[in-house]
């Protein structure tokens, strides 16, 4: 008798405490929404549709009892509960990050783990992902994107992949890949085009944007 009511306690325990803390899709959706401040990139960032991070949400506010976000002009904005969440939420996602790539690295053939915003990474690394591959075939490479800036020194990166400028920081070893060149395209349906197309970029200060 003793040892069903031990059972029954236990389960009655486990219970109450699953249905007290909320899914951990709906906190992840919610934690990558409030931190980068858009639906849209959040969907993005999770490789998962818009609709999707928004059920999410949903179904998070629905648990919770409480509003997470208003609406601001054509974007959101998060609400006093919304905040009090994300700073609980975004230090709890970061230690797990931290321990599981401090559990990941402790193996003897741990990947190499190389830091990059999602647009570079799409944009720039992935189209020499096949050329390295080549180069360097025994390479376990493992990619980490994230948005805004980037910490080179976040638990868990061997390498940072990032647009940056010199001063480079003194205990860092850097190496610059490439420079960037940021000019005006025009158009070939562009009433000066043939006018301008020879001339300094200079020149377009004079035309009527």
């Amino acid at each position: 008798m003793k040892t069903d009511k031990i059972a029954a306690t236990c389960q009655e325990n486990s219970h109450v405490m699953s249905r007290d803390l909320p899914p951990l899709n709906a906190l992840r959706a919610f934690e990558v929404t409030a931190r980068l401040g858009s639906v849209s990139q959040a969907a993005e960032q999770l490789h998962v549709t818009h609709g999707a991070v928004s059920r999410q949400l949903k179904a998070l506010e629905s648990h919770l009892g409480v509003s997470l976000f208003v609406k601001d002009g054509r974007g959101i904005k998060l609400t006093d509960a919304g905040l009090r969440l994300r700073e609980v939420s975004g230090e709890a996602f970061e230690r797990l990050r931290v321990v599981c790539a401090e559990l990941s690295q402790s193996g003897a053939d741990a990947p190499f783990v190389l830091g990059c915003s999602g647009s570079l990474l799409a944009r720039w690394f992935i189209p020499r992902l096949g050329r390295l591959k080549a180069d360097l075939p025994d390479l376990r490479l493992h990619l980490s994107a994230g948005e805004g800036d980037l910490d080179p020194r976040r638990p868990g990166l061997d390498a940072l992949l990032v647009f940056a400028e010199p001063p480079w920081p003194a205990d860092m070893q850097v190496h610059e890949l490439a420079r960037e060149s940021v000019g005006p395209v025009l158009s070939p349906h562009f009433s000066g085009f043939e006018r301008l197309r020879q001339a300094p970029a200079s020149a377009l200060l004079d035309e009527a944007l």
